[in-house]
């Protein structure tokens, strides 16, 4: 998998950018500001609909302009069955924020949607168009010429992982961070995930606003209980399924990078302990108080350890910093294993803040890449990527806002 075109317009700094990419890898070179981040945040976007960056669509607009329009297109992988008529979400809200959903509030002509032409289905070497538009009223997703109605759907199509300081909020960071972690990974591997956890979220989202009530609807409170202890448990099932075929890789990538330094474990903590239903009619008093559901797998967590201590309580900068770069080498391990092709990598600028032995750590993972004619793109303020991390780099020049290869 790889993607043969990147096409922005009205894009953060992008006014217009037209390229082509072929597989490898890629190093993005430029002073800080000038948008080469830009770009990986571009290619995550199409793959996942969300920032990596933690921001809603309106910041990235290029400023003064009313929308922005992101596209691509995908050689290689596989793509799920297609279904029709889908409107993206907004900003996103909730568990579900990377992949939200909110009503279409009006059609969007294709010339708005597609650029200068038309959206044509591609069909040779097994190649997919993704067209998105972002504005405050209007929201498009199409593929290869159609517009997208779900977006389990539509995840799979093109599959990236991330490597950027903003990782270190799945160590530092809330319980959230971990399970959206979670989700993510599972929506990209297990059909039906992702709409079993956005019927859950809204379960619990409308659970709470009966809750929020002076005088509650018990038959509809009980009513929505059982939506939610339904639901729950298959969430809880798929989490506790995947975090012993996750951890082994994760504990590997942190043996890599660390040099053995500590032994890394992972710790999959549902909210609920052993009955959901019980648990949760046992918290009704409480919730009561605080007017909210207080037990669910939307307060489930992943604990992460070194030496059996918290990493996020024990656990020095550097150890922190390594164990989020391990989490993302074994998500990307992971669903190497599972599609028999890498996900494309994008490495924003964190080999800077690892010393040579612990860069070194990526080797199997960038080999891996190479084997199976995958596609790494990479940012740097200097050419002074390790030789050993990336042979024959196509290498581009960022200043602001466009994107040249030097001759």
């Amino acid at each position: 998998m790889h993607l043969a075109h990147l096409r922005l317009r009205d894009f953060r700094n992008y006014a217009r950018l037209d390229t082509d990419f072929a597989p490898g890898f890629h190093l993005l070179l430029g002073d800080n500001a000038q948008g080469k981040t830009n770009i990986l945040e571009a290619v995550y976007l199409l793959a996942t609909l969300r920032s990596f960056r933690g921001v809603g669509g309106a910041q990235m607009i290029r400023h003064g302009q009313k929308g922005y329009f992101a596209g691509g297109t995908v050689v290689g992988g596989s793509i799920p069955s297609l279904s029709l008529a889908f409107s993206m979400g907004g900003e996103g809200r909730g568990e579900t924020a990377m992949i939200s959903q909110t009503q279409n509030p009006s059609p969007q002509p294709a010339s708005r949607l597609g650029g200068e032409r038309e959206a044509s289905i591609l069909t040779s070497h097994g190649g997919h168009e993704i067209k998105m538009y972002w504005s405050v009223r209007e929201r498009k997703l199409a593929l290869d010429g159609r517009p997208v109605k779900k977006l389990a759907d539509y995840l799979g199509v093109l599959r990236t992982v991330v490597f950027c300081t903003e990782d270190l909020q799945l160590v530092k960071g809330a319980a959230r961070a971990r399970r959206r972690f979670l989700d993510l990974l599972l929506a990209q591997t297990r059909p039906g995930y992702l709409p079993l956890l956005q019927r859950y979220m809204r379960a619990v989202r409308a659970r709470n606003a009966l809750l929020k009530h002076r005088s509650t609807d018990e038959g509809a409170l009980d009513g929505f209980s059982q939506e939610l202890v339904k639901l729950g448990e298959e969430i809880i099932r798929a989490r506790r399924e995947l975090a012993p075929k996750f951890s082994p890789l994760a504990r590997l990538a942190y043996r890599r990078i660390s040099n053995d330094a500590e032994e890394l474990r992972l710790e999959y903590q549902p909210s609920v302990k052993k009955d959901f239903a019980v648990e949760l009619a046992q918290s009704r008093n409480r919730e009561r108080t605080y007017r909210s559901t207080l037990v669910g797998p939307h307060r489930d967590d992943l604990q992460l350890l070194l030496n059996e201590k918290s990493a996020a309580q024990f656990g020095s900068e550097g150890q922190k910093r390594t164990l989020a770069i391990a989490l993302k080498m074994a998500q990307a391990e992971y669903l190497t294993g599972l599609h028999g092709s890498a996900p494309i990598l994008l490495i924003d600028d964190v080999m800077g803040e690892l010393d040579l032995k612990r860069r070194s750590g990526f080797l199997p993972l960038l080999e891996q890449a190479r084997r199976t004619g995958g596609q790494v793109f990479m940012t740097a303020t200097e050419e002074n990527w390790p030789k050993e991390l990336g042979t024959d780099l196509q290498r581009w020049e960022v200043v602001r806002g466009s994107l040249v290869a030097p001759k």
